[in-house]
């Protein structure tokens, strides 16, 4: 299909949960902060609702129940078959692949530092500290100094206390080594491109973070001198990554079989459309019923994460645009070849860091405020896209 041929299809957003998520993210804020003044232990006791190892809180259940009905609905939607077909589309798939794993993470870790560490440095507070889980696996005494974090004891819970900056620069990390899956669909869809090769890049991308999510996150974490749990990565990505991704799998190839491919798309995913959405929204009432106190404080602490994360969505994604273009990459696969680089796979991004540095942890705040501005940066690159579509050849 041309461009010329889809120039009058006013593709919106059908679901009323993805029209309306910047709204919904509000909401959450104000109930999490609410939760939090009227029943402070309850996001506490949820919180404790966990796998221990060696006395130490590794895996947060409700946090995992919440991103696998997260990540469940997209991953059953992925024909993995399509994957092998990809080489017809060499060209977009490569760019994609390049700016998501050998641009992205990097900038995002510099845009990160500057803005974070030396720009909004006065700001958020020199002397500002956060409380994070000891790495897993890491038993060290108390008074210990472990890159930029010292061991102290915490509700008889040994934690590492770091900066708040640097908790939330490993956030920003998180956000910019995870590369969507989700959002990307929509984004992809309202911009008019290539929902095919959308799907294959979501289908590749996921495959891909098994293998690199837990050694750039690793690598990034260990350069702001922040804890590195190498297993609890390794942990994080079975568990976020590897375990909805064969569910879907598993469970499509099974449906289809028993009730055929029309009665799996037009029933099965009708229903699964919304619970991904709501997943989101109930974990984000556990954040804010945390992080309220941070925000009542100083509220414009999400404005400063907020600058340095819509920066780096508009670099990448006027870069992956520019570079479709130089490429002579078709309209209809220029959009969702910039549009999944742009934007982030927060869900992955928010249960990683609430394993790694725990629910209330600024590393947890800062993936939640990537959630807050995906919905309008994204909806203004997609109107970018659709006003720029003569750009591009067989425009």
């Amino acid at each position: 299909m041309s461009t010329n041929d889809i120039a009058g299809d006013d593709r919106k957003m059908t679901s009323v949960f993805e029209r309306y998520l910047t709204l919904w993210v509000f909401l959450c804020i104000i109930v999490g902060i609410a939760l939090g003044k009227i029943a402070p232990g309850f996001a506490r006791y949820l919180d404790g609702m966990a796998i221990h190892v060696k006395g130490a809180p590794v895996v947060s259940i409700p946090i995992a129940i919440c991103l696998f009905f997260m990540m469940y609905p997209i991953m059953v939607k992925i024909d993995f078959g399509s994957v092998i077909r990809a080489g017809k589309s060499g060209r977009p798939v490569f760019l994609t692949l390049f700016v998501n794993w050998c641009i992205k993470p990097f900038t995002m870790y510099g845009i990160a530092l500057f803005f974070l560490g030396t720009l909004f440095y006065q700001f958020i507070g020199p002397d500002a500290t956060d409380l994070v889980k000891m790495p897993f696996g890491l038993d060290l005494p108390v008074g210990a100094k472990h890159g930029a974090g010292t061991v102290v004891m915490a509700d008889g819970v040994k934690m590492m206390e770091i900066p708040l900056w640097r908790s939330y620069l490993a956030g920003c990390i998180l956000l910019g080594i995870a590369p969507c899956t989700a959002m990307v669909l929509v984004w992809g869809y309202l911009a008019r491109g290539n929902d095919g090769l959308t799907l294959i890049m979501v289908a590749i991308n996921s495959l891909t973070m098994l293998v690199l999510y837990g050694v750039l996150g690793g690598f990034l974490l260990g350069m702001g001198r922040l804890p590195v749990p190498w297993q609890a990565l390794l942990l994080s990505i079975l568990i976020y990554v590897a375990l909805p991704l064969l569910a879907g799998y598993l469970s499509r190839r099974w449906i289809i079989s028993a009730k055929g491919e029309t009665w799996f798309k037009e029933k099965f995913l009708h229903v699964l459309t919304p619970i991904t959405i709501i997943a989101l929204l109930l974990t984000l009432v556990l954040l804010f019923s945390f992080k309220g106190e941070v925000i009542i404080s100083n509220p414009l602490t999400i404005l400063w994460i907020a600058i340095p994360l819509f920066i780096q969505t508009v670099f990448i994604f006027t870069l992956g645009y520019g570079l479709a273009g130089k490429l002579k990459l078709s309209y209809e696969d220029a959009a969702p070849s910039a549009m999944i680089g742009a934007s982030n796979h927060f869900e992955v991004a928010i249960a990683t860091a609430t394993m790694l540095f725990g629910l209330s942890s600024g590393a947890a705040l800062a993936t939640v405020v990537g959630v807050l501005i995906e919905v309008p940066v994204m909806l203004i690159l997609v109107k970018i896209c659709t006003n720029t579509q003569h750009w591009f050849k067989g425009s």
